[in-house]
């Protein structure tokens, strides 16, 4: 690392880096769409219509993340989803800060989780 040549990996290495690259697409949806909502939902806050980015106002105030590191992880997502053969040093790039970041997006599950289980322990 960092990965200088994509066309040098091997067949198993691409796979397991498609597969990386899709789990963290996946990972980020859900949170998205679902955890961040159901979060909200679950500590009192009314998201019925409501706009994912006034969600996300409410996440940032729990100190979840703070939009502007979801901007860049949702960018970094649609760079890597969408990669062209002739854009192969652009590729390169979101593949490396891909490979940096995916630890912001399990840190951001990580204090979903905590946070649950923080609510969970005042309730009962």
């Amino acid at each position: 690392m960092p990965l200088q040549n994509y066309d040098a990996l091997n067949q198993l290495q691409r796979f397991t880096l498609n597969a990386l690259i899709f789990q963290f697409s996946k990972l980020q949806d859900l949170i998205g769409t679902k955890i961040f909502r159901n979060y909200l939902e679950y500590t009192g806050y009314n998201t019925a219509d409501t706009s994912f980015f006034d969600i996300l106002k409410e996440i940032e105030k729990e100190n979840i993340v703070d939009i502007d590191t979801w901007d860049e992880l949702r960018e970094l997502r649609n760079k890597i989803a969408y990669k062209y053969p002739q854009e192969l040093d652009e590729m390169l790039e979101s593949i490396n800060l891909f490979i940096e970041e995916a630890s912001s997006l399990i840190q951001i599950a990580k204090k979903l989780e905590q946070k649950f289980y923080e609510i969970t322990k005042q309730r009962s």
